[in-house]
């Protein structure tokens, strides 16, 4: 086979971005034979670039295909190993554990979901009012449950309103029987000239609670993966945790929520949309249909799945078991109480978490390439040769940019470890050691909410089932964050100066 017949075989029907990420990773690669120090090092970022740029292309190509494949021949190329990629899925399984199982877990839950929201929808007709209360649910759910969780409740929510509008708008009605069917045409067409609002409602009703689990999540042990490791090294229980870093996850909660309904009002970064009022009609509609049609075997699978939602919640509350099995819990218990006994009908559960489950494996094989070229450690020693008095703020910002472009739970891992190696070396006091401790946690929740790859909530949301629906794309999501991030970062810059 020529190289031309291969560029044609392979490549040819490739988009473009595609042809220059693989084209432009392979230029590099002679470099790893005549200088493998810089050459390394080049590769490594140009990896961290293209892995990215992949993401942000997550519309036109699902990501773990032209990721896996730099993947692949960064470990060929001997930039990371098969062990250590290994090493980063097994200390992060109890995330893999979390997508496997308790994304499947709010599947079943999905009608109980669709039921709660779509009365919430109709009954709060201020848009304020609702991005508000989506924002403060998020929150105060990733404080006690866990961020990924929550983001597939949202999910699910959005994909269940998008179903109810798709029906309707395709041909499909709810309608009483004295409904005048003359006004479903009008309504079919009022809801597909006003598609393009409902799309731009629901996502900024995903961005809020998606902010929402930022805002939550840096504020108490168990809100993020990450906030467990600093609490361990620091020494910190439930309560002391949440008190060493309420000066700054406080303020930033309520910045946080005047952000949100500052661009509700002002109808900036594509917020603002109202709900169209003939998708109102049909929700409303919808759950009156549904009402009239429950039957007491509906009621029974309701409350089913309303008692598996309160042990859900009791369950990660008090860490009864790791995440992932209390998901594999729930599953059993809704599936077995609620007759659902067949594998086909089960096996639709899995299929929204499972690719993200393998673009994450792929996605911590990259941080194993980080870890490996030590490509963050001249940062680090740029942090620890700064003056005591600037380092806390100045971790806040190098956690916070390294957070945006890699994993915020690799860069507090990281920085952590070297925060507490300086402390047994006695190179830092107690009290020191803990403000680096506070400017780790909140430096890696809050302006890492700047891009999907930052916050893991992020790029589950863009990487989900219902991101094409309503037209969420990675650049979309990074505008509509930038005035959270700018917000957040500015708001809790000068609370870590001030401590």
């Amino acid at each position: 086979m020529t190289l031309s017949s291969f560029y044609k075989n392979f490549l040819g029907n490739s988009p473009s971005w595609y042809k220059l990420s693989i084209i432009g990773f392979l230029l590099i690669n002679p470099l790893l034979v005549l200088i493998p120090e810089v050459g390394y090092t080049i590769a490594g970022w140009a990896l961290i670039i293209e892995f990215i740029f992949t993401l942000a292309l997550a519309l036109k190509c699902y990501p773990l295909q032209p990721g896996g494949l730099l993947v692949i021949e960064a470990v060929a190329l001997g930039m990371t190993s098969p062990e250590a990629v290994k090493n980063e899925i097994m200390a992060n399984f109890e995330v893999i554990l979390l997508l496997m199982f308790m994304v499947a877990g709010i599947f079943f839950m999905k009608n109980l979901l669709l039921f709660i929201f779509t009365k919430l929808l109709i009954h709060i007709r201020s848009k304020m009012a609702l991005s508000l209360m989506f924002c403060i649910m998020a929150a105060v759910l990733s404080a006690f449950l866990d961020a990924l969780t929550v983001t597939a409740v949202v999910i699910s929510v959005g994909v269940g309103f998008f179903a109810v509008y798709h029906k309707v708008a395709s041909g499909g009605t709810y309608h009483h029987d004295n409904h005048d069917h003359g006004n479903d045409s009008a309504i079919q067409q009022h809801l597909r000239d006003d598609l393009e609002n409902f799309r731009s409602f629901l996502r900024s009703l995903l961005m809020h609670a998606a902010v929402g689990t930022a805002l939550g999540g840096v504020a108490t042990r168990v809100g993020e993966p990450q906030n467990l490791l600093i609490a361990e090294k620091a020494g910190w229980n439930f309560i002391e945790f949440f008190l060493q870093v309420a000066p700054v996850s406080i303020p930033v909660f309520f910045a946080g929520l005047a952000t949100c309904l500052f661009l509700e009002k002002v109808k900036w970064f594509d917020y603002g949309t109202e709900m169209p009022e003939p998708v109102y009609t049909i929700l409303k509609d919808y759950d009156s249909y549904q009402s009239e049609k429950r039957t007491n075997t509906d009621v029974a699978q309701l409350i089913v799945q309303g008692v598996a939602a309160l042990f859900l919640m009791v369950a990660l509350a008090f860490h009864l078991a790791p995440v992932g099995l209390i998901g594999l819990t729930i599953i059993v218990v809704q599936t077995a109480l609620n007759g659902i006994t067949e594998e086909h009908q089960i096996g639709h559960a899995f299929e929204e978490a499972l690719p993200f489950t393998s673009l994450l494996v792929v996605f911590f094989a990259v941080v194993a390439v980080i870890h490996d070229q030590h490509l963050f450690q001249p940062i680090i020693d740029w942090v620890f040769a700064q003056s005591i008095q600037a380092q806390p703020l100045i971790m806040f910002f190098a956690n916070g940019a390294l957070s945006a472009i890699s994993d915020n739970v690799f860069v507090a891992t990281v920085y952590i470890n070297e925060v507490k190696a300086a402390l047994d070396n006695n190179d830092i006091t107690r009290e020191h050691f803990e403000l680096l401790a506070i400017a780790v946690n909140t430096g890696t929740n809050l302006p890492s909410v700047a891009t999907p790859n930052g916050q893991a909530a992020f790029l589950f949301l863009l990487t989900s089932a219902v991101a094409p629906l309503v037209r969420l794309s990675y650049g979309k999501m990074v505008w509509m964050a930038l005035p959270y991030t700018i917000v957040l970062t500015v708001v809790g810059a000068i609370c870590v100066a001030q401590l």
